[in-house]
């Protein structure tokens, strides 16, 4: 079950990302998501900045994404299925949720940025019909430098 997370969900949201991105935590350029806390998620679903769905695998909470839109695009970040229950199409059935999502508010396509160091990543979103537009260079918090690579794809 696919369900939207309002603000009294932030915890379960952390909680499921947190799951998800630790394994970059001793990385050379941990992730910010990492640095996120409960109450900047709360805050975020709350103003409406931003929107969040959450997946529920036999009942329990296994995956999250993020997102955000514009007149055109809908954004995506921080999309995080638990180790524990991921190969089980998690990510591409949230993904299917917020192409349905684009298609039903009238956006032309949606987008994500994604480390070019995690091939997988790169791998999930091209098999879900995504294309790279964009390679750019980002300099992290600590100073180190990031390869990132933008992913569309286009909604019709």
């Amino acid at each position: 079950m696919i369900r939207p997370a309002s603000a009294e969900d932030a915890h379960l949201v952390y909680k499921i990302m947190l799951s998800a991105f630790e394994e970059y935590r001793n990385s050379d350029t941990p992730p910010g998501a990492l640095a996120e806390t409960v109450s900047s998620i709360e805050e975020a679903l709350r103003n409406g900045s931003e929107m969040a769905l959450l997946y529920y695998l036999n009942g329990v909470p296994a995956g999250t994404v993020r997102f955000r839109t514009d007149n055109n695009s809908l954004y995506f970040f921080r999309l995080s299925v638990i180790p524990e229950a991921r190969n089980r199409g998690i990510a591409k059935a949230m993904l299917a949720w917020l192409e349905n999502y684009a298609k039903e508010h009238g956006l032309n396509e949606i987008w994500c940025k994604v480390r070019k160091s995690v091939p997988r990543n790169i791998r999930l979103y091209e098999s879900a019909g995504f294309i790279v537009f964009r390679e750019e260079t980002k300099t992290s918090s600590s100073g180190a430098t990031i390869q990132i690579i933008s992913m569309k794809k286009k909604i019709s």
